[in-house]
């Protein structure tokens, strides 16, 4: 066998989040969220941009998020099919509205908390590690109502309160936690990433950009509680990652590039580094934001977090005087289509040394140790007429990229863990389907929420389980 280039303690796992897996949206008190108001359908992404507010359901429209893949119900048959892989770490996230149906309540739900503790035993029982993210695109709606979500300071208070309660509810259960997922998301997709629905006299950019000091404060407080609760725990931060390249040697197009790039860096500037970056007060200026702080926050954001996780499917390029030409309108994050690599169904450009760049790239801003917690291939799967799934086109993306994080580890970066996404179908958050498939397990469900919900290993369930064994060695 080949020797590894992964290390002894290597985490292998997949990653789900709440809102795109558990369904059952409104049981054991759980209250609504911004996702269980995203329909399936043309006004999706109108809904997820906050262009179109949706305060209450509508009879006319599907939404995805209510059953989802009933994970609530069947997680113990779904961790077994984990542990059967092989898994050493599985990222899921809490609902936050499970915890604090509202959102501003003084005490927490204990039929929330007790899911959720009875979730991380099954893992444990197993020999899994739990990876825990407390804001997965989740946000409870009363606080979307009644506050405006994370354009509303009060909201510092509601998160760490709800913070706290899961770290010392989870104590001893959950040491690997991460703030807010994909928290640059935030500026690409307003309503889903952070409840933000706008009206017209809004200054979009400065709504955007108070929301996300007001989240960066949230995330570097609820890392300062999570090390006074348990001084073991291990709290990430989290970016849609994946590089912008420039169209061209043009040194316009370089900028370009850089300066995308630093649009999604931002966030984890701050996260890693502890303070705003040089560059803000520049962007700030030339958008026209004020951003309203409290004395205490500068001091604040220097907790920093212990690791940056990231999602990586593609990376992306900018030009100077070329309109954005989204190669799909499922795509939140405009690029201009690369020529020189293919692209999945979905227009999402398929690079893994484009992963390296970025592995390296990170690892040279903020030295410290990274993990991959998202990492997949969109696809649609049909079965054969033995009844089997013969998914190769998601083997050799994996393959791949994996190959491509262990070039990186060789570079010298440490890396904790790897999850893939969506290791069980799910919803996909993107464009509400089930069609669009890039789990191990296919579950029978349709984009209209037809099917019996049974769980069928896919070719690429046995393929991982042999990556796991060999701790990354074997990959044919």
């Amino acid at each position: 066998m080949a020797v590894s280039q992964f290390p002894d303690g290597f985490l292998w796992g997949g990653a789900l989040a709440a809102n795109q897996a558990e369904g059952a949206y409104l049981e054991g008190g759980k209250g609504l969220t911004t996702v269980d108001m995203i329909p399936h359908g043309s006004q999706r992404m109108a809904v997820k941009l906050g262009l179109e507010p949706r305060f209450t359901l509508r009879e006319d429209e599907f939404y995805p998020s209510h059953q989802a893949i009933d994970f609530y119900h069947r997680y113990k048959e779904d961790i077994a099919l984990m542990a059967e892989m092989g898994f050493t770490v599985f990222r899921t996230s809490i609902a936050w509205s499970r915890i604090y149906p509202q959102g501003d309540e003084l005490t927490p739900n204990a039929a929330g908390i007790a899911f959720y503790r009875d979730m991380f035993a099954e893992c444990k029982k197993y020999g899994i590690e739990p990876l825990v993210t407390l804001c997965h695109f989740d946000v409870p709606m009363h606080l979307v109502r009644e506050y405006g979500s994370w354009r509303n300071r009060k909201m510092i208070k509601f998160f760490t309160r709800y913070a706290r309660t899961c770290f010392e509810a989870f104590d001893g259960l959950v040491k690997y936690w991460l703030t807010f997922n994909e928290i640059n998301i935030l500026l690409h997709s307003p309503f889903s990433g952070a409840g933000l629905v706008f009206d017209e006299s809004d200054n979009k950019e400065q709504v955007k950009y108070q929301a996300a000091h007001h989240e960066l404060v949230a995330s570097a407080l609820a890392t300062q509680i999570a090390h006074e609760v348990n001084p073991a725990n291990q709290v990430g931060c989290m970016l849609a990652g994946g590089n912008f390249y420039p169209w061209s040697c043009k040194p316009e197009d370089v900028w370009a590039a850089l300066e995308k790039d630093r649009e999604n860096l931002f966030f984890i500037d701050v996260q890693a580094r502890g303070a705003y970056p040089s560059y803000a007060a520049r962007m700030f200026r030339e958008k026209g934001i004020s951003i309203a702080s409290e004395p205490g926050d500068n001091e604040i954001l220097k907790n920093t977090v212990d690791f940056v996780s990231f999602s990586y499917y593609a990376s992306r390029c900018a030009s100077a005087d070329m309109n954005d030409g989204n190669s799909s309108a499922a795509n939140v994050v405009k690029s201009l289509k690369n020529p020189h690599i293919q692209a999945s169904e979905w227009g999402w450009g398929i690079d893994p040394l484009g992963l390296r760049i970025t592995m390296n790239m990170m690892y040279d801003r903020y030295q410290k140790p990274l993990f991959l917690v998202e990492n997949g291939l969109g696809a649609k799967d049909e079965f054969n007429p033995q009844g089997e799934i013969n998914d190769d086109y998601r083997i050799s993306y994996l393959r791949e990229h994996i190959k491509a994080m262990g070039e990186a580890i060789q570079d010298g970066i440490p890396v904790i863990g790897y999850t893939t996404w969506g290791c069980i179908d799910l919803v996909s958050a993107s464009t509400g389907e089930m069609s669009k498939r890039y789990g191990f397990v296919y579950v029978d469900r349709d984009d209209s929420g037809a099917g019996t919900l049974a769980r069928t290993r896919k070719k690429s369930f046995y393929w991982y389980t042999k990556v796991i064994s060999s701790n990354g060695a074997d990959l044919d």
